[in-house]
């Protein structure tokens, strides 16, 4: 099945786009298609658990099964204030 992911400040720097789909098994988890990108990115995160994930704009743990056509958006740590 195919995913759309969309890629947001330091993610989409390190992937060099800004949205990509990406083909994973039918009822992969967002855990499985935060490790295919990373295969494919290995510069993406020195942590892959730790990347936050958003499917069709909700939270989403690295448990949770997606279907085809679900877009995830990879957001990455935000740091900042004093």
């Amino acid at each position: 099945m195919q995913v759309q992911v969309r890629f947001f400040a330091l993610y989409r720097e390190r992937v060099g786009a800004s949205q990509k789909a990406f083909a994973i098994e039918e009822g992969a988890t967002v855990g499985e298609l935060v490790a295919a990108v990373a295969r494919e990115h290995p510069n993406l995160c020195p942590n892959p658990a730790i990347v936050v994930v958003a499917v069709n704009r909700e939270y989403a743990g690295h448990e949770q099964r997606l279907k085809a056509g679900d877009e995830a958006a990879f957001i990455p740590p935000v740091s900042g204030g004093a």
